[in-house]
């Protein structure tokens, strides 16, 4: 089903303002990475957390922890098929990579995330009109 939230690109500023510099940097880097790979990407807060949607669904999202950062790759199945390739790097659980402001997520691994996300949506929404996937 698709999101009903509205773009809200000054909640996300205000949140990020909210956190330790070093966090703030490697998240505002994440989220440029996200919309240079998606450059129609909207955002909201939702719960706590940062949402990037497209097509009407969640693409991707991430949020400061106490420990730690988080991405949602907002699909517990993709995560699960890349697996091996998150945890060279980083620690998975979920749909969720964790990550730091020293261990940032590579640059290929979050574009390759994002597009899968879009196919994921794409076919979603193919699939929400009656259409063939």
């Amino acid at each position: 089903m698709a999101t009903k939230s509205k773009n809200d690109s000054a909640a996300v500023e205000a949140y990020l303002a909210t956190l330790p510099q070093n966090e703030q940097d490697a998240l505002e880097s994440l989220r440029r990475l996200i919309k240079e790979t998606v450059p129609q990407v909207e955002e909201r807060i939702s719960y706590g957390t940062t949402v990037m949607f497209s097509l009407g669904h969640d693409l991707v999202g991430f949020v400061s922890q106490k420990k730690h950062l988080s991405f949602f790759t907002a699909s517990p199945k993709l995560a699960a098929a890349m697996k091996d390739e998150i945890t060279k790097t980083h620690k998975v659980s979920g749909a969720t990579i964790h990550f730091t402001p020293d261990n940032p997520l590579p640059t290929p691994l979050v574009e390759k995330i994002i597009k899968a996300r879009l196919s994921e949506n794409k076919a979603s929404r193919r699939l929400n009109n009656g259409l063939e996937a």
